[in-house]
């Protein structure tokens, strides 16, 4: 019987929406625009903060990486600024915390030089990585062909190096890598394997900034080749002669730019950053270092992405609250209009709660349908945004849910009042009313 009463006022509904087409169908805009809102707004928020927690998951979570930075002029020691300029990390340094601090898996020390790779004819701008080994242990670059730098390369200071598939593309277009030569600077360097290009290099600048010899020489960097770190200190040294327009000439003596310390366990991994600092500061006289711990970022993306889903999920609820204020005030010039067939219906014996279910009904209709018309079209538009604006988007089970349930609760809550209102009136005078 209950089925048959809420079939009847579903129809009854459908009906009296149909009668107004115009009217029923820019009423439900509003809801159509306020869902369509909300998912976009949600998938934009999760697709960049994936984004940039995927970046920083590339650094490691149990790494700390401790980063050469130039120190101010006021902490540079008088009179050798006329000279040369010595600072940043040093291979004493990744000696020390190797035996200093007992629970560290791993240490990498590296050498970031920006060159350019030349093969035949073509040429592009790279950034070298000399390196060691064990690289790939602090690292996501995966071998996709030969193989990765080995001890007897460190150990002889072979002339090989490995290259990331961006630079493949670019240089060597339809040869294959392997056992080709490609020049840097003035020597040359045998390919002995290719990794992929999502590596932890790329996370690190954008997320760390720029190191000190890793500036831009012709144009922005293709990719990386990785070199047994025994070559580069042999093959470029450790010295770089720098000109300026309003200091002149400047020598500065950078040993490493960068030293990445891997621990047991994430636990592990802030007390082992207090333990480094502490070691830095001890033999650092000058703020020439900068240490990063990829955990702690990955905390605070993390905490972000909460406050900018809540800040941009609120601003695209306003649209649906507009469109419920629109629901209620078509609704209540519904109720004005049909207030004769109020009087009727009561004065045939119906209820209340009849009236109020007849009117709820017609709300719920127009949200409901709004709010399946604004999934589709809320999808739709992060679907535009990834294709023509370059920006991933994310669109989540729970931002549909929400929107859809929120659609629903809009039109609960405002279309009660009219429904109310409509069950209230007098029947008699309702039968007056022209």
């Amino acid at each position: 019987m209950f089925l048959f009463r809420l079939k009847r006022t579903a129809k009854l509904g459908i009906k009296s929406l149909w009668m107004h087409k115009l009217r029923s169908s820019l009423t439900a805009l509003g809801i159509i625009f306020g869902v369509s809102s909300v998912i976009a707004m949600l998938a934009i928020g999760e697709g960049a903060s994936r984004e940039a927690q995927e970046q920083i998951a590339r650094l490691g979570s149990r790494n700390i990486i401790i980063k050469t930075v130039k120190p101010p002029e006021d902490q540079e020691i008088s009179g050798q600024s006329q000279t040369m300029r010595e600072y940043g990390l040093t291979y004493t340094d990744a000696e020390r915390f190797r035996n200093s601090i007992p629970n560290v898996e791993v240490i990498v020390p590296s050498r970031l030089i920006a060159q350019q790779a030349r093969y035949r004819n073509r040429k592009v701008a790279i950034e070298v990585i000399g390196t060691v080994p064990w690289y790939p242990e602090i690292s996501p670059a995966q071998i996709q062909m030969g193989r990765f730098l080995s001890s007897i390369d460190l150990h002889h200071k072979q002339s090989v190096c490995v290259v990331d598939d961006q630079i493949v593309k670019e240089l060597f277009v339809f040869d294959d890598p392997l056992g080709q030569d490609i020049k840097l600077s003035s020597d040359y360097y045998r390919v002995v394997g290719v990794v992929n290009s999502k590596n932890r290099g790329q996370a690190a600048k954008a997320l760390t900034g720029e190191t000190v010899d890793a500036k831009s020489q012709g144009g922005a960097n293709v990719g990386n080749v990785y070199i047994p770190l025994t070559t580069v200190k042999n093959r470029f040294g450790e010295i770089t002669l720098q000109f300026s327009g309003s200091t002149g000439r400047s020598i500065e003596r950078v040993e490493l730019q960068e030293i990445t310390v891997k621990v047991g366990s994430t636990d592990e991994v802030l007390p082992t950053r207090d333990t480094l600092e502490t070691l830095l500061a001890r033999f650092h006289k000058k703020n020439d270092y900068q240490v990063t711990v990829p955990l702690e970022l990955l905390k605070q993306a993390k905490a972000t992405q909460r406050i900018f889903s809540i800040v941009l999920g609120s601003i695209a609820a306003i649209s649906l609250l507009v469109g419920g204020i629109g629901i209620m005030n078509i609704m209540l010039a519904t109720v004005s209009e049909r207030t004769r067939e109020i009087g009727i219906r009561r004065a045939l014996g119906a209820k209340k709660r009849d009236i109020i279910l007849q009117f709820l009904s017609e709300t719920l209709i127009l949200t409901l349908l709004g709010g399946i018309l604004g999934i589709s079209l809320g999808s739709f538009i992060p679907f535009m945004v990834t294709r023509f604006g370059n920006m991933r988007t994310d669109i989540t089970g729970s931002s549909l849910v929400l929107a859809f349930g929120i659609s629903g609760a809009v039109g609960i809550i405002f279309g009660l009042y009219p429904a109310y209102r409509a069950a209230n009136m007098d029947p008699i005078e309702s039968l007056r009313h022209e």
